[in-house]
């Protein structure tokens, strides 16, 4: 293609395309899915620990029996069953909902992008935690809103800091429409939202008009058979709730769902309709089957002691073998640590050396929308055995030492660039 008819399709792209990005995750599973590499990138869940064999039978009788309806077109609101099922899950989590107001999605990322095409205009400001999940940050990207980062620390979002970067949007004049948390084992950050906190950040957004957008894939998996109590428990017309069956039975079903005001749930019906027609109706009716046929909530404990048995390998791997200065966070459940290195390092700019050590990570600066994140790095215990992560970590710590003594032998003329935009402390991650 030549440059002049290069120009001209650019032309002709929409203003918002300028706002879409590749998912750093995205671009690193070509390398990762190699046998060789021990990837520490993705969070896959570990399916094997599925009754696959039986969920095949239940596959085909889903077809033999009820075909006609499985593989046929379906409501854009999810099917009824499902719905009911979907408030008894959220009802561990002390939500008290009804089925008229659940719409099921195409997985979670679809009732992120839904909820952003019906709340944002270009320019105007979603509040997301710092660091932020890169799948929403792409989303809020492709919609042209701008993202504003909150700290967090140990305790998760700081109200004190929700309401300093609250201020300091609306004295520029913008507009603030959504605040965008995973309160449960965050994504990236692998840290959980204090109880006594919720409230307060409830509180704080109720009284500057701004929707809270609660993302919680992850909390029934905590490794302590405790489970948080949703925002969305104690504020049924400011919290917009996101669920996903990805994490806790199969993600390839590609099933999430949204649970809105009831005001704003004809909206994103609609939206929902514009966007599929209406979610698979066959994958919502496998999930269907397999909470009513299955014991489901064992097969989660499964999982926790499965991840917490991960995590607690790559703790310890941690501690033995990352350099003097090296600080990590300690999650109670979910699947990611998030581990940031002494002064100096910048992880993207390491990566290629890592990919070819064989191991792969997630860069900080990927769960930024601001730069930041230079110094630090996402690592996934969830899918890997724990001989694999023990060698993953090993191979990691070989490429911080080899980085370590390019630094200390060229130090700031290093070949490869280091340092970057200077990150959070490891009192604010």
């Amino acid at each position: 293609m030549t440059g002049n008819s290069l120009d001209q399709h650019l032309q002709r792209y929409a203003q918002r395309t300028t706002g879409m990005r590749a998912s750093a995750i995205r671009a690193l599973f070509s390398v990762a899915n190699r046998p060789e590499v021990v990837s520490l990138a993705g969070g896959m869940p570990f399916l094997n620990s599925l009754p696959l064999e039986a969920l095949a039978v239940d596959a085909a009788q889903l077809v033999g029996e009820e075909g006609l309806v499985a593989l046929q077109y379906g409501s854009g609101q999810g099917i009824l069953r499902l719905r009911e099922q979907i408030c008894q899950v959220m009802s561990l989590e002390g939500i008290d909902a009804h089925p008229d107001d659940v719409v099921v999605t195409v997985g979670s990322q679809m009732a992120l992008d839904l909820t952003t095409r019906i709340f944002i205009d270009p320019g105007e400001v979603i509040l997301a935690e710092a660091p932020s999940y890169v799948g929403a940050l792409s989303t809020f990207s492709s919609y042209q809103a701008s993202v504003v980062h909150v700290a967090m620390d140990d305790g998760g979002l700081i109200p004190e800091a929700l309401v300093a970067a609250i201020a300091a949007v609306q004295a520029s004049g913008r507009r603030i429409k959504l605040l965008y948390t995973i309160p449960n084992y965050h994504n990236p950050a692998g840290v959980t939202m204090a109880a006594e906190r919720r409230p307060v950040v409830a509180q704080i957004c109720r009284d500057a008009g701004i929707l809270v957008l609660e993302d919680n894939p992850y909390g029934l998996l905590g490794f302590d058979d405790k489970v948080h109590r949703a925002l969305r428990a104690d504020d049924a017309d400011n919290v917009i709730y996101l669920g996903s069956f990805s994490k806790t039975f199969a993600p390839g079903l590609r099933v999430g769902w949204v649970l809105a005001p009831h005001a704003v749930r004809e909206k994103l019906v609609l939206a929902n309709e514009a966007a599929t027609l209406n979610p698979p109706v066959f994958n919502q009716m496998m999930i269907s089957r397999y909470l009513e046929t299955y014991d489901w909530q064992s097969q989660i404990k499964a999982y926790q002691h499965t991840y917490a048995e991960r995590r607690d390998t790559m703790l310890a791997a941690l501690q033995q073998m990352m350099p003097a200065g090296t600080t990590w966070t300690h999650p109670t459940g979910g699947f990611y640590v998030w581990v940031t290195l002494p002064e100096g390092f910048d992880t993207a700019a390491m990566l290629p050396r890592a990919v070819t050590n064989r191991i792969a990570y997630v860069p900080g600066n990927a769960f930024y929308a601001d730069g930041l994140g230079s110094r630090q790095m996402r690592l996934s215990f969830c899918f890997p055995t724990p001989e694999r992560i023990v060698e993953g970590v090993r191979r990691l710590s070989d490429v911080i030492d080899a980085e370590l003594d390019v630094m200390r032998t060229f130090g700031a003329h290093s070949p490869r660039p280091v340092g970057g935009p200077r990150s959070p402390s490891n009192d604010t991650l």
